[in-house]
């Protein structure tokens, strides 16, 4: 493996443990500060609201600037000052500045879930070493989502949950240290996306008179905008973004589902089970898929990954053991890390190479506002059986493989560009 490509995944993987076991760590702290949840459900919401407004305009910069190396470096201290802020503040200062810092430190989120992904494409060349490499970056995702949480309710167990914050916070820290490395060491590389080359790329409104240096640049406003018009305009990011999103309308009530199950059937603990038991499927599920499946199209895998996920839940909702329950749940999730990793090579493939990270950033900005609308939308319902909970869920995997299948094939650009 590249020393490129370690340092990345070192980068991803710090700050998406951060990322994973900041909301278990806060929840922690707000109810040992303040004796009530609420307070970190509040700031937790937040922290998550700006991220589909930020994501745009994070992808704008990204692509605009000169310095990488001070972008995303800055972007990743700036996300980890604001958790140390947070772990000092919450329960201590008054709640609208905590809310304040929270949306600030928020609006970095979309550099760390989507950004941070646009740089491989830019750091290995394409063939099965680019899918390789999004393979790993799939791990980072799923291994982050086991070891976040466990990291911050052991930490908080065994010295307190500011303590847990605080190691968080240091984390995400690292994370700016490689990251630093990495595009100091690839700058010609990495001089934002106008030198990413354009070749065969699909044109995006807004460009007008050249530079000094004779590239073509957009308007700030175009910038903006660019991302969601190659999204919409290009067939393969449309359906694969419309079929994610509907998917994780479905997978964002998934933990609460699951305790709900487990509590039905006398054993509220074993809810947290079920969830390792699909973040370990996943995790497996995106070290495989390029031994498994190599010769796989993206767009293929998508479809029967969403059909696979839904099956597997939909049978747990109905399985009779705890046991098989489990393993069913670690079946959803061996299809779902695959999902992941299809999802970032399309991006990769399909994305105009001036506006990639915008897609990125917007594609994962949009994924969060389905699964927060999913988890509201499961709240809602809690009162329904669980088991119905779980088979929407499941029964929205289908929808969404279905919803991939016509949109692939409706009109529509289907660049292929890198």
């Amino acid at each position: 493996m590249a020393r490129a490509v370690r340092l990345y995944l070192g980068t991803a993987f710090c700050a998406r443990l951060a990322e994973e076991g900041f909301p278990v760590a806060l929840v922690l702290l707000a109810l040992a500060r303040t004796g009530d949840a609420a307070l970190g459900a509040l700031v937790l919401t937040a922290w998550m609201a700006p991220h589909v407004a930020a994501a745009p305009v994070t992808g704008a910069l990204a692509g605009r600037v000169r310095r990488p190396v001070l972008f995303y470096a800055g972007a990743l201290t700036c996300f980890a000052a604001a958790v140390a802020c947070l772990g000092a503040m919450t329960g201590r200062a008054p709640t609208l500045v905590t809310l304040t810092v929270a949306a600030l430190g928020g609006s970095c989120g979309p550099v760390v879930s989507g950004g941070l992904s646009g740089l491989v494409a830019s750091l290995v060349d394409e063939g099965p070493a680019r899918d390789r490499a999004y393979a790993w970056d799939a791990t980072t995702y799923n291994a982050a989502a086991i070891a976040g949480p466990a990291l911050a309710g052991v930490t908080a167990a065994l010295a307190g949950p500011g303590t847990a914050v605080a190691v968080l916070a240091a984390s995400a820290a690292l994370a700016a240290l490689p990251a630093a490395a990495l595009l100091a060491g690839r700058p010609g590389a990495l001089r934002g996306h106008e030198a990413s080359g354009t070749r065969g790329t699909t044109p995006v409104p807004g460009r007008h008179a050249a530079d000094g240096d004779g590239r073509a640049r957009r308007s700030w406003r175009g910038d903006l905008v660019a991302g969601l018009v190659a999204v919409w305009g290009v067939r393969e990011l449309r359906a694969v973004t419309a079929a994610t999103c509907l998917g994780f309308l479905g997978l964002g009530g998934l933990t609460t589902t699951a305790v709900l199950l487990a509590g039905e059937r006398g054993r509220p603990g074993d809810g947290g089970l079920l969830m390792t038991a699909f973040a370990v499927g996943a995790l497996v599920g995106s070290l495989v898929v390029d031994r498994v499946w190599p010769r796989v199209p993206a767009g293929r895998l998508v479809g029967v990954t969403l059909l696979g996920t839904g099956a597997a839940l939909g049978a747990a909702a109905l399985a009779p053991s705890p046991l098989l329950c489990a393993a069913l749940f670690a079946a959803a999730g061996l299809c779902d890390g695959p999902l992941l990793t299809a999802t970032l090579r399309i991006r990769a493939d399909h994305a105009p190479a001036d506006v990639r990270t915008q897609v990125f950033t917007l594609g994962a900005g949009l994924k969060m506002s389905a699964a927060a609308c999913g988890a509201a939308l499961t709240g809602l319902a809690a009162g329904a059986p669980p088991a119905i909970l779980l088979l929407g869920a499941a029964a929205l995997q289908v929808a969404a493989a279905a919803l991939h299948h016509l949109l692939r094939r409706a009109p529509g650009r289907t660049p292929a560009v890198t």
